[in-house]
């Protein structure tokens, strides 16, 4: 399991975050597997992986170092942590924090690292642990953080027919905005609520009661709740719904069955 932190850098006055809830909550799956090791791209070696690590570490120690592939920027590495990208210097003195743009291309070098990061990991996702909501013969499929609890979550799932008649298929996971336990160490009621629909007989309609602001029948299992908002924190998810294309692209935030059709179209 990997170990949350608050991750707090100021560095001439630029400041890099992460916000994790403390996460202690019971009734999540077991599993003796061990975490699998930061994704290391051309050119980058175990000696590489130190020197980010430990160059992090001055900073915030512990922190989960995910992805380092070389930068475009030369004398950097590109390196994604904690939820956050970065940039580290090969000889571990400096760091960069924000978007790296190639002004010929007029475009961000970061938007592709996260896309094939937040790719990957969404993969390792299995449909069991999905709430989907999906048509007949999909043309399209997108997967959504969300919470039960959260006003423009509530007014996507709305439209959730009209998604599906646009050919749509929405896989939600769960990210209780509140966290998985509050400072005494509880379960959030939002964990609690989304525990009970992911564990529920028929999910699909607990789920939809829940959003509706009917409590569904409280129930416990071995569930991928809490598995799902550290996966959301490691994809830099900050807030729901938080919506990813299949490219792994993150393009909302609300967005209308319209406007996600659009933009699924561009993408093909």
């Amino acid at each position: 399991m990997l170990k949350k932190l608050l991750l707090a850098v100021c560095v001439s006055g630029i400041a890099l975050t992460a916000c994790a809830a403390d996460n202690t909550a019971t009734a999540v799956p077991a599993t003796d597997a061990p975490a699998p090791g930061p994704m290391l791209g051309d050119g980058v070696d175990a000696a590489a992986l130190k020197l980010v690590q430990q160059s992090l570490a001055k900073l915030a120690p512990g922190v989960q170092v995910a992805v380092v592939n070389r930068a475009p920027l030369p004398g950097f590495y590109q390196v994604i942590a904690s939820g956050q990208l970065v940039y580290v210097s090969t000889d571990g003195k400096y760091l960069l924090n924000g978007d790296l743009v190639d002004l010929g291309a007029k475009k961000s070098l970061n938007d592709a690292a996260w896309a094939a990061y937040r790719k990957a990991e969404l993969a390792k996702v299995p449909s069991s642990a999905r709430i989907e909501y999906a048509p007949a013969n999909p043309k399209y499929r997108v997967t959504v953080f969300t919470d039960v609890t959260c006003p423009y979550c509530k007014v996507l799932h709305e439209h959730i027919a009209e998604l599906n008649k646009e050919g749509i298929a929405v896989d939600y996971l769960a990210w209780p905005r509140e966290g998985v336990t509050n400072p005494l160490g509880h379960p959030t009621a939002t964990y609690k609520t989304m525990v009970s629909a992911w564990c529920a007989a028929d999910r699909k309609a607990a789920l939809t009661e829940a959003f509706a602001g009917h409590e569904p029948k409280a129930a416990s299992c071995s569930n991928p709740v809490r598995a799902q908002f550290e996966l959301g924190e490691k994809l830099g998810v900050s807030g729901t719904p938080a919506i990813f294309t299949p490219s792994g692209r993150m393009v909302g935030g609300y967005l209308t069955p319209a406007q996600l059709l659009q933009v699924l179209q561009k993408e093909g």
